[in-house]
């Protein structure tokens, strides 16, 4: 099977990664391309047998199974390039959330999904989570999940909570590596602990407060009741905490779910001109 990618930025080249580092997929049959070929070239300098082709037409003639790692509004225009080399047998992935599977059936004859990943799948793990087109073939959907269950754990989805999952798997290590730093720098600012000795201090713990969790020692809530002793210190932060934070997270889930409705928009007003 060929598998084609059209885009290699960040997300793109993640995917491109992780899923030949977990051998689920092999350099040789994989086909890429990028706006700025430069990109890609970084891409077939690390594997040497990947083949990198001028446009998305190229990649979509080549391939059985194809993703299309794109910034939404970009979405639409890819998929007029390539609909002349798309088949009933072939398969398509894109990985951008304001964008439907139903939008993309409407436009492509194949297999659609949409499936959003996140960048903890570079490291063969985390959640990738699916939501599959009304009309995709049940062989599609258990090759798809095949494929990212080597690099996480697949996750199928109601089209409802599309933004909201998003936010917690692809958006969450963002939010969560800017908190870490801000506790960082603060410990460097307040105290005499250097900022490269409290950075790896911090690191090590929150690696090792995801390994308590996944092996399921404890939930979050008794993890803090195990390390939170009454009137001790800890308990003393987690009140400042507690005071300070307030609603910060959910000003959060307002501010992506207004972006997410203004993309929605923007993406329904290009899929309605057909």
């Amino acid at each position: 099977m060929k598998i084609g990618f059209i885009g290699t930025g960040n997300m793109g080249r993640i995917l491109v990664e992780a899923l030949i580092d977990a051998k689920a997929i092999s350099p040789s049959s994989v086909i890429i391309t990028n706006r700025t070929k430069s990109k890609a070239m970084l891409l077939k300098d690390k594997y040497k047998e990947i083949k990198v082709v001028d446009n998305a037409a190229e990649v979509a003639a080549g391939s059985n199974l194809l993703f299309i790692c794109v910034k939404p509004l970009d979405v639409y225009k890819i998929l007029g390039e390539i609909k002349p080399h798309l088949s009933a047998d072939k398969c398509i992935i894109s990985i951008t959330s304001p964008i439907s599977t139903s939008q993309i059936e409407k436009k492509v004859p194949c297999s659609t999904v949409r499936v959003i990943p996140s960048i903890t799948n570079r490291a063969l793990s985390g959640i990738a989570l699916i939501t599959y087109g009304e009309n995709c073939r049940e062989a599609w959907k258990s090759q798809v999940e095949n494929l990212f269950s080597k690099i996480g754990v697949p996750v199928l989805i109601d089209e409802k909570i599309t933004r909201v999952a998003s936010d917690i798997v692809s958006c969450g290590p963002a939010f969560f590596s800017y908190l870490l730093q801000r506790f960082i720098l603060a410990a460097a600012k307040e105290t005499d602990i250097d900022e490269n000795t409290a950075t790896t201090l911090a690191s090590e713990m929150i690696v090792g407060l995801g390994e308590l969790l996944k092996q399921g020692h404890y939930t979050l809530p008794s993890l803090q009741e195990k390390v939170c002793v009454k009137g001790g210190i800890t308990g003393e932060g987690i009140k400042v905490m507690e005071n300070e934070l307030g609603d910060i997270f959910e000003h959060v889930f307002k501010a992506t779910h207004t972006k997410f409705q203004e993309d929605l928009e923007k993406v329904e007003e290009q899929f309605s001109n057909d």
